[in-house]
């Protein structure tokens, strides 16, 4: 299988972690943030992650991604879904924003490898949400603003058990994982 992808993508991310947790391989392609010609002949749109299955068909949806490989051989995933968890991410995306896309170019991540791959970012970003260097200059009010949102993350995480594995589990579980 093959995960086109960028780096600070965090729903990119989730499929390479549901991947990591199974011990499967995937060939990840890093796609160039201006590159978005790869992802339309792909699919037809610009988006990833794209993950491209051993039959040669593309997955768009990051979740129905994660559900493919934990299909393959004796699943994982096991525990109940945390809805909760999940609304929480959606409610506080908007704040996370700010704090995270003016710092990406700054990282040396191969989807800005380019200047024209890095410009393209800064403009289609700017776009949404400003000047990145008075943003990164408000990152005080921005963490302020944020941190109720994290203590109800740790009050909703603490409501039910954690699907964390067992003991026996972590034995074959490595820091490479």
């Amino acid at each position: 299988m093959r995960l086109y992808l960028w780096e600070h993508c965090w729903i990119c991310f989730r499929v390479r972690m549901a991947a990591a947790l199974k011990g499967l391989h995937l060939q990840e392609t890093v796609v160039l943030e201006d590159d978005s010609k790869s992802m339309i002949d792909l699919v037809g749109k610009r988006v990833v992650p794209i993950l491209v299955k051993d039959d040669g068909k593309p997955m768009l949806e990051s979740m129905d991604m994660v559900a493919h490989i934990d299909a393959i051989g004796q699943p994982i995933l096991v525990g109940p879904q945390r809805g909760e968890l999940a609304a929480w991410a959606s409610a506080t995306a908007d704040k996370n924003a700010p704090l995270t896309w003016p710092r990406y170019p700054l990282l040396g991540l191969p989807e800005f490898s380019t200047i024209s791959a890095r410009d393209h970012y800064i403009v289609r970003k700017r776009q949404k949400l400003g000047d990145f260097v008075e943003l990164r200059a408000k990152t005080r009010e921005q963490i302020d603003a944020l941190m109720p949102e994290r203590e109800r993350e740790a009050r909703i995480a603490k409501t039910k058990a954690c699907c964390a594995p067992q003991q026996s589990d972590l034995a074959s579980v490595t820091i490479a994982d």
